[in-house]
């Protein structure tokens, strides 16, 4: 009889900065430690959103991707820090350079978090939690910052965990326990469940990973699409998608499904430009410039459209954005139709080719830092 060899578990790790645009500004300026303070925004409260909120602030309820307005009302005392993208680059940088000594097998997903895949580390520790202290104790002997980490068998578990215990945390959630851990899961952690999916979900009496975990993959494709089919593996602590270190970034963007169809081309205008705010912010957090500026639209009988514009440089400016999707938006029957859903991203990052049009899988970037 042939042996059946079990296949050895991956260790994985996913690393997340704490606050890290906060604490890099109260690290360097003495006069921010201890007090709440917002990245990003606008003092005045007339526009912008936050970027990260330092934990002084968050007690308060202000949260990243916040309005301005909303944070100053939750916190009268808050300090708004212009944000110093030059300086948080440099910074993962160095941080880069500690994952380095461990792996060469590093999947960034933005400039505060990444995944590491240390199954086979440089220093043969052997240990993925051993090297998760080892990094953590780096980072704030070096850097004097903080970050939290999660380690497991696969992605998905360890990004979860890595939010377990902010800040300055570390959990493990060993073989063993991963299918009881994905199953008490609420929903909303899923990977790819929004606001819409979780509310179409609680209403089929579907709250936890358990709950999901008693439908067939048959059923789960028919009620969210391919989706269901990474929900069938995962409810079941299954993930194997692999740490990607040369991983290519298409493009960045954001959309939003309303509650209710929007009619008013006023009220629209308003969310393109809401959004064009959020693309900024994740095309700036990240360095990037995209020639291509497309626009999403989903109508109310969910027939959906995409139009674009590109230009011969990289653009990152909110209020080229703005225009250029405003002016796609105006082309198209707004005005006769309901709308579902708005978005706007940006592609082309590379080289300028001729007749270059992105096509292909939208790789998700991290859009603000917790």
């Amino acid at each position: 009889m042939e042996e059946v060899i079990a296949k050895p578990y991956r260790k994985i790790i996913h690393v997340d900065m704490d606050a890290f645009y906060a604490s890099i500004e109260q690290r360097d300026f003495p006069e921010y430690r201890g007090k709440p303070i917002a990245v990003g925004g606008s003092p005045d409260g007339r526009g912008g959103v936050v970027a990260t909120a330092s934990y002084e602030a968050r007690k308060f309820g202000v949260r990243s991707a916040m309005p301005s307005k909303k944070a100053k009302q939750l916190c009268p005392q808050l300090i708004f820090v212009y944000p110093r993208f030059s300086v948080y680059k440099e910074v993962s940088s160095k941080i880069r350079e500690i994952f380095l000594r461990y792996t060469d097998l590093i999947e960034p997903l933005s400039l505060d978090e990444a995944y590491l895949d240390v199954t086979e580390d440089k220093p043969g520790i052997g240990s993925a939690i051993d090297i998760a202290k080892q990094i953590k104790e780096a980072i704030q002997s070096e850097l004097q910052l903080t970050a939290s980490a999660g380690v497991s068998i696969n992605k998905f578990v360890a990004k979860i965990a890595s939010d377990m215990h902010k800040p300055n945390g570390l959990t493990f959630i060993g073989p063993s326990r991963v299918e009881a851990f994905v199953e008490k899961l609420p929903v909303e952690k899923f990977f790819g469940v929004g606001k819409v999916t979780a509310e179409k979900m609680k209403k089929m009496h579907l709250h936890t990973g358990a709950d999901l975990k008693q439908l067939s993959e048959a059923d789960l494709v028919r009620y969210f699409g391919k989706a269901g089919r990474f929900y069938y593996k995962i409810v079941r602590g299954q993930d194997d998608r692999p740490v990607q270190p040369d991983r290519e970034t298409k493009s960045v963007g954001a959309e939003d499904t309303f509650a209710y169809d929007l009619t008013d081309v006023e009220e629209m205008v308003l969310q393109v430009k809401k959004i064009a705010v959020l693309v900024v912010n994740r095309l700036q957090k990240n360095q990037l410039k995209g020639r291509t500026v497309t626009l999403k639209i989903k109508y109310h009988d969910f027939r959906q459209i995409t139009r674009s514009k590109s230009f011969t440089v990289g653009i990152d400016d909110e209020e080229t954005i703005k225009e250029t999707a405003l002016e796609l938006l105006k082309g198209t029957e707004i005005d006769q139709v309901k709308v579902r859903l708005l978005g706007i991203s940006l592609s082309n990052f590379g080289e300028l080719q001729p007749r270059f049009k992105q096509r292909g899988e939208t790789e998700q970037l991290g859009l603000f830092d917790e």
